[in-house]
């Protein structure tokens, strides 16, 4: 498999002595217009990978803000070949920031897997988050997709044990995804030293990068997961920002005007101080 922009851009932070910001968004919540507004000017507001959130009807790793982001976007028309659009509009004036598609396999497997691979890479995803596909299920997914270029994220938790994380990163790719709690998104806030113990553990195993996600929500808070990690996952602070907005502009400028105080609070850590101290 050849190198990917996820690939290139965890490379290029790690040599820049930074941790990788990753967002996530919904696609088409509240409406497509809005949702692609939100999408292209996250890499300005600091973004280093977005994560695209593929509405379905039944999230069941999803916490309330990001369930109802989705029954939005549904409400709004939002589809899986739609979202591919909204990547392929995006890709017009960006060529650069990896964007990984997350969500469930059944809209993939009503799509198609073969058709769904070809069109994905074509209009500009770089990456895969599948959570209901076990590694025991790899060739559904998870094999193809390699096949064709994609990079495919795995999660790990704290109930991954060490008999379990081999099959975790078994032909995973791109980074890993440490989910810092157990529970659905957005439900607690993680414990650094607690994911500081896991990521020494999982460091063992695997040179992926490993992006720590679920329940950080501030500039200070992505701070201390970037002192630890390689890169830190904001998804359900952002997906509220729209959600309180008063209107469509307004729910743009409060995702934006967060990432960029997250970005912010990411940016202040310097790793190649803390490697040499």
């Amino acid at each position: 498999m050849s190198e990917t922009r996820i690939d290139r851009r965890f490379k290029a932070l790690k040599a820049e002595g930074r941790a990788a910001f990753v967002t996530y968004v919904m696609a088409g919540d509240p409406n497509y217009q809005t949702s692609l507004e939100i999408i292209k000017g996250l890499p300005g507001a600091g973004a280093d990978i977005i994560e695209v959130g593929l509405p379905f009807t039944d999230p069941m790793a999803d916490g309330p803000a990001i369930q109802q982001a989705g029954l939005r976007a549904l409400a709004a028309g939002m589809t899986l070949r739609k979202t591919l659009k909204l990547i392929s509009e995006f890709r017009i004036s960006d060529n650069d920031t990896p964007i990984v598609l997350m969500g469930y396999y059944n809209p993939i497997y009503s799509y198609g897997v073969d058709k769904f691979l070809v069109d994905a890479k074509a209009n500009g995803v770089d990456g895969l988050i599948v959570v209901d596909l076990p590694s025991e299920e790899d060739a559904e997914l998870c094999l193809p997709a390699l096949k064709a270029g994609l990079n495919f994220i795995r999660l790990a938790t704290p109930t991954t044990d060490d008999k379990r994380l081999p099959k975790v990163l078994a032909n995973s790719s791109g980074f890993l995804y440490y989910v810092s709690i157990a529970g659905t998104t957005g439900a607690a806030a993680p414990k650094p030293a607690d994911v500081a113990k896991a990521l020494t553990r999982i460091r063992k195993t695997t040179d992926l990068p490993i992006a720590v996600g679920f329940g950080l929500r501030s500039g200070a808070q992505a701070a201390e997961i970037a002192k630890i990690a390689d890169g830190a996952v904001v998804g359900t602070a952002l997906v509220e920002q729209v959600a309180l907005g008063r209107n469509d502009a307004d729910a743009v400028k409060r995702v934006l005007a967060l990432t960029a105080e997250i970005s912010g609070g990411i940016r202040s850590v310097d790793k190649k101080i803390q490697d040499v101290t």
